[in-house]
């Protein structure tokens, strides 16, 4: 049964850069596309990127395009979400989470789409 687990948030400061990872347990990732969510204090949960199987193709959310790189390592089950230029609006619990084969464009995902697979998410706060 896959599992997910997010890790690499923390407190940094504006400007600054963190990599998440978003590990597989139990299942191998290669017919899986991943999607990353974000979700502040008093808010929706909201997509930020994707990645599909195969072609790895991308997506990304308007507010981090430029700034936030999704790419996979199949050999080590994991998916990683670079994120350089941070800023306090990027505050949030980030968590991972699958869907069947592709991303669903080149837009930001959407949580109904994705399997509700999801890991306990790790914390990035963004503050001087």
């Amino acid at each position: 049964q896959l599992q997910l687990v997010e890790t690499g948030g923390g407190l940094v400061q504006p400007g600054g850069s963190l990599r998440l990872s978003c590990a597989a347990v139990g299942e191998t990732l290669d017919f899986y596309a991943i999607g990353w969510f974000r979700q502040a204090p008093g808010k929706e949960r909201e997509g930020v990127s994707c990645i599909s199987s195969g072609d790895d193709t991308t997506g990304y959310a308007d507010s981090v395009k430029g700034r936030f790189t999704i790419s996979r390592d199949n050999a080590k089950n994991t998916v990683y979400l670079q994120m350089n230029n941070l800023k306090p609006e990027d505050t949030g619990v980030y968590y991972c989470a699958p869907k069947w084969y592709y991303c669903s464009g080149s837009g930001p995902p959407t949580v109904n789409s994705f399997l509700d697979i999801w890991g306990q998410g790790t914390l990035v706060n963004v503050s001087s």
